[in-house]
């Protein structure tokens, strides 16, 4: 099974009821040249624009959708055998395409997309401001659904082993660019710190401080499966340390992150570096008033078992999330004792983009 899809938009003047059923008339001509025995289904009108459904060639069902704005949707739904490929199915589009350019006046833009594979689902990934990516993996390697999210390890021929939660990319083999970035390596002197990592369950952040010769390093992580599937699958990324929870400089704890904090609270214990490395920032409030509150929460924690001079340091968002990287600033802008903060960003190759880092600490009092 797969999707072919190709959208236009229409001059304004051919936007009326009746030059709608004229130029669905137009495109159904033009189809006819690429798509073998297409025949007519159903027509009718919706909302002020038209939609027709028809058949072809292999059991193919073809959408057609002209909205009263002037946007034109056309979506082929086909069997995708063996044999196919994307480039000859993406020529199929493109052929569409061109005829319907010919035989249309009055069209405006278009776009085409490849063939889209509901069935390798694993495939697709969104990024920050919701770009579809395609992958190209080949394999699931470990799957299993824990009180807490899916996890998901698979194999892509050029990124390696990625850790996939919840449906939504985390991290590939590929992506020592992202710890390092997160850690600030080379600027930042971690020999002889104490250092706490909120999160960080496949077991990179951890692995590369080590290599600075921390004092100690606390890792808190909730879920133990993805520690012991990265363990397994991810071992380029996290060498040895999620073999075991202790080492002589480190100590993993499993559970919530947000008692531990409240505990460290109220011994009045003290970090000289806390790593943020949950969850994402989200792009709205009011979409995710839950996750903000959780992102808030730990800020106000953190901070309250951070040394005067300590930094807090997480990933955020990528570049072309604006909004969400405005709603962090001004997040930060309400923390008490009053933060400076710094951004940095790196192209990570897993995510197809460029994604920011932040690097907080409290104001001077000088």
């Amino acid at each position: 099974m797969a999707v072919l899809a190709l959208d236009f938009t229409l001059d304004p003047k051919l936007s009326e009821t009746n030059s709608l059923s004229v130029t669905a008339t137009n495109i159904e001509k033009s189809m006819k040249e690429v798509l073998m025995d297409l025949n007519l289904v159903t027509a009718f009108n919706l909302e002020g624009g038209l939609v027709k459904i028809f058949t072809a060639e292999g059991g193919s069902v073809v959408n057609l959708r002209l909205f009263p704005t002037g946007l034109v949707s056309l979506n082929v739904d086909y069997f995708k055998g063996d044999k196919d490929n994307a480039s000859a199915t993406f020529e199929i589009v493109q052929k569409l395409e061109s005829n319907i350019i010919k035989t249309v006046n009055g069209i405006k833009w278009t776009r085409s997309l490849p063939s889209i594979q509901p069935d390798k689902a694993l495939r697709f990934y969104l990024t920050s401001d919701s770009r579809v990516i395609e992958y190209d993996i080949d394999k699931l390697v470990f799957e299993e659904v824990t009180p807490y999210q899916k996890v998901q390890i698979v194999h892509s021929t050029t990124l390696g082993n990625i850790l996939v939660l919840d449906n939504l990319q985390n991290l590939s083999e590929a992506d020592l660019v992202y710890t390092e970035t997160l850690m600030q390596r080379g600027k930042e002197n971690f020999k002889d710190k104490n250092i706490l990592i909120l999160g960080g369950g496949d077991g990179a952040l951890l692995y590369e401080l080590l290599k600075e010769q921390p004092k100690e390093v606390i890792m808190l992580e909730i879920d133990e499966v993805v520690m012991k599937a990265c363990a397994k699958y991810m071992r380029s990324v996290c060498g040895t340390v999620l073999d075991n929870y202790e080492g002589p400089n480190y100590k993993i704890i499993v559970g919530d992150c947000m008692l531990s904090l409240e505990q460290y609270a109220k011994e009045g214990k003290k970090f000289d570096y806390i790593f943020g490395d949950l969850t994402d920032v989200p792009i709205s409030i009011d979409q995710s008033k839950e996750l903000w509150s959780f992102i808030n929460q730990a800020l106000v924690l953190s901070f309250s078992v951070l040394k005067a001079d300590g930094k807090f340091m997480t990933h955020v968002t990528g570049t072309s999330s604006w909004s969400a990287l405005d709603l962090y600033a001004k997040q930060l802008e309400k923390i008490y004792p009053p933060v400076k903060f710094t951004m940095d960003k790196a192209f990570v190759p897993s995510f197809y983009e460029e994604w920011i880092f932040c690097q907080i600490g409290f104001e001077s009092k000088e």
